[in-house]
């Protein structure tokens, strides 16, 4: 039904539309709505109609992007928290995705592929011409990069068993959840500045004492080094009174409550819900760095063993600090368009393409765009060779702006085709 939306936008609420076969007619315009249909037989006029539109918004969102959840001004990084503002982006990447339909925009998308690619079974693909391939999607757990890729229920337990010891060692684990309080307190920082809130008041105390607690888990001796050259941990007021996750968890209980109405953190809550998780298994683990190096280790042993025992596939958590091993960063992935895995004209090679939509064709635009499908990409292929999928895959990301000059970039050996959305 993308297209009925699409139609409605474009022309209004009371345009007349009648039901004919499965397919919609609308002011003399006809196209289908079946999500896995090949055909979309749309008029010049429809897409022309489309087009203006596009290049509006484009005119009123330049520069400015939606990455990963939240509004961001790619020029100076700041974000941007305006509803009306994010609904326009909202609209402006679906008329995209609809417009990435045109027999024309196809024509392009191939010809380009081919011009720039020396294998002919590459230069054969036709990545994006259904429907379902220009779909969004947010990859925040293992499942729906499973359900995409077709891994096996067998494959997945694999996948689990692998990745778990990597990415629960104590270290991962503190650096995601230092990374989300890190992020959520300069977000609170601004809109304190701008207008504090009893609750972002409150939130940013809790933020600063969570942090404190982290910060009496990092241990500062060299990891290599042989266990009878550590030194002593000095003597602390209060020893025997030992610290444990269960503090974090309450602490996340009460910041969440402290933020739950914050429109513009709702993200942060929800990663703040999500991590609660693994705090609940660990809740009675230790975690102070001055109970001594041997009684430290088994403490953080005891994270690792406890979070890779119960966090199963479609744990979020897990996902969580999946990313973070990966990446560095905890933001869930969000792609513009969804693509798929395409045969290379062989049973042992495919091509994954994935497309974003940008505002601009600025190089700062370009490249952050570049970056963030290179960082879907990527998780998806760890997966893949993970699960022991066979076959090879290789990497190729789209990227469309209005008036862009065609061409083709390479970032850490994987090719990004940059399209011009133009009638």
């Amino acid at each position: 039904m993308a297209y009925k939306l699409l139609s409605n936008l474009l022309h209004g609420a009371n345009c007349c539309k009648t039901k004919r076969n499965g397919a919609l007619h609308s002011n003399g315009m006809l196209f289908h709505t079946s999500r896995d249909s090949h055909e979309e037989i749309l008029s010049y006029e429809w897409y022309a109609k489309l087009y203006q539109k596009i290049t509006r918004l484009t005119h009123l969102l330049k520069n400015v992007d939606l990455v990963d959840g939240r509004m961001v001004n790619v020029t100076d990084d700041s974000v941007i928290i305006n509803e009306r503002m994010e609904q326009r982006m909202r609209i402006f990447k679906s008329f995209v995705r609809a417009f990435i339909g045109c027999p024309s925009v196809q024509h392009t998308i191939q010809k380009n592929v081919a011009a720039s690619s020396g294998d002919a079974n590459c230069a054969r693909l036709v990545c994006f011409s259904k429907p379902c391939e220009r779909e969004p999607m947010i990859v925040n757990s293992l499942t729906i990069v499973s359900n995409f890729l077709k891994v096996s229920a067998q494959q997945r337990k694999s996948v689990r068993l692998t990745i778990c010891p990597q990415v629960t060692q104590h270290r991962i684990w503190v650096g995601a959840i230092d990374e989300i309080l890190n992020g959520l307190n300069l977000e609170i920082g601004l809109l304190n500045d701008q207008c504090p809130t009893k609750g972002t008041k409150m939130g940013q105390q809790i933020v600063s004492s969570c942090l404190k607690f982290l910060a009496k888990t990092e241990t500062s001796y060299d990891r290599d080094s042989t266990s009878w050259m550590r030194l002593a941990p000095a003597k602390v007021v209060d020893s025997h009174i030992s610290s444990k996750w269960e503090e974090v968890l309450e602490m996340f209980n009460d910041l969440i409550k402290c933020l739950e109405n914050e429109r513009g953190l709702l993200y942060y809550v929800s990663k703040l819900e999500v991590m609660k998780e693994g705090l609940a298994q660990i809740k009675d683990v230790l975690a102070d760095k001055h109970i001594g190096y041997k009684e430290v280790r088994l403490q953080e042993s005891l994270v690792q063993k406890k979070l890779s025992k119960t966090l199963g596939h479609s744990s979020k958590c897990l996902f969580t600090l999946l990313l973070y091993y990966l990446n560095g960063q905890v933001r869930d992935i969000e792609v513009d368009v969804c693509g798929g895995i395409y045969a290379n004209g062989s049973d042992n090679k495919f091509t994954l393409c994935m497309g974003r939509i940008l505002t601009s064709d600025e190089d700062k635009m370009v490249w952050s765009g570049v970056k963030q499908l290179d960082r879907a990409l990527g998780l998806f292929k760890f997966l893949w060779e993970t699960a022991g999928m066979k076959g090879v895959l290789d990497l190729q990301g789209h990227l469309w702006s209005v008036g862009a000059t065609e061409r083709s970039l390479t970032y850490r050996g994987n090719t990004f085709f940059l399209h011009g959305v133009s009638l």
